[in-house]
């Protein structure tokens, strides 16, 4: 998990898996993170896997930072982050820009 301050926005970055072993990890991470900020950015684009428990982390997140009044964003997301996406049809729901594959949009 990185982290660097640009301006206002807090950047942090989940790499490897987002899957039930490291979502108590993770989750540790953000939390402070939506406290301290109010505009934070989560960079999705090394995540390698992601499972239920990533896709709850990251609705939760989402949630969390609204409920305090806060700004969360994710960006980047990979392979593994836009199929979990779909499968859910959480696209509506997350709101961020996300990069479609030529595969995907067909």
């Amino acid at each position: 998990m990185a982290r660097k301050a640009k301006k206002e926005v807090m950047h942090l970055s989940i790499e490897g898996e987002l899957t039930i072993f490291r979502a108590q990890e993770i989750r540790e991470a953000i939390l402070p993170v939506i406290a301290a900020s109010e505009e934070i950015e989560i960079d999705l684009t090394n995540v390698t896997e992601v499972d239920a428990a990533g896709m709850q982390l990251l609705v939760s997140s989402k949630i969390e930072a609204f409920l305090r009044g806060k700004s969360l964003r994710y960006s980047g997301h990979s392979k593994a982050i836009l199929e979990m996406i779909d499968l859910c049809d959480l696209g509506a729901f997350f709101g961020d820009q996300m990069v479609i594959g030529a595969k995907a949009a067909h």
